[in-house]
């Protein structure tokens, strides 16, 4: 099929460049996403900046979006069973329970 028989279908129109309205869609940058559970780190790209910087293999600074899961560290991609304690919920838990 070539790009004129895909013109009939309407989402093929909105995914054309041209026919996107300016001046409402936020920029899609690169940023490098940071597993801190694992300290694994990928280059992506994101419509979120954030103000933290990193400089990637490259050379070049990227910012940065720190996240607590990823392949990297996740059981279902590793195969091992991780604790991960975020802000405190088993103290939490303990502390509500204990009485």
């Amino acid at each position: 099929m070539s790009l004129a028989d895909w013109a009939h279908f309407p989402t093929f129109a909105v995914l054309k460049k041209e026919n996107m309205k300016k001046g409402i869609h936020p920029e899609y940058k690169d940023v490098v996403f940071w597993d801190t559970s694992s300290d694994f780190k990928f280059l992506s790209r994101s419509t979120s900046v954030p103000k933290e910087t990193t400089t990637w293999t490259d050379g070049k600074e990227y910012p940065v979006i720190k996240v607590e899961v990823s392949s990297a560290s996740h059981p279902f991609y590793t195969g091992k069973k991780m604790f991960l304690d975020t802000a405190g919920r088993v103290e939490k838990f303990k502390k509500k329970y204990s009485k």
